[in-house]
């Protein structure tokens, strides 16, 4: 009767151990999406700065890292505001 309850006990341990990891990765997805959301315009720019540069289209490349340096002045100051969730709906609207 002792193996069985141990058996039953190494079954609950090893879906403790998923679910644990499960929620860890949702939190870290979440972090992802949020910080893509915050700084997403910015990366996109870089990126299109870099490509275009080593496509050898200097033009492009110098106005893609120019956008990319006006996005980041941006997420800065929305950064800077002061806000919390009883301005969240006006601030998410871009109001």
């Amino acid at each position: 009767m002792k193996i069985v309850k141990n058996l039953g006990a190494k079954r609950l341990s090893r879906g403790q151990g998923m679910t644990e990891y499960i929620i860890i990765v949702a939190l870290i997805a979440v972090a992802a999406i949020g910080v893509y959301s915050f700084f997403g315009k910015t990366v996109r720019n870089q990126t299109a700065a870099m490509a275009a540069a080593l496509g050898g289209d200097n033009e492009k490349a110098v106005k893609a890292t120019e956008d990319a340096g006006k996005a980041g002045k941006g997420a800065q100051g929305i950064a800077n505001k002061n806000g919390g969730l009883d301005s969240y709906t006006t601030e998410a609207k871009g109001q």
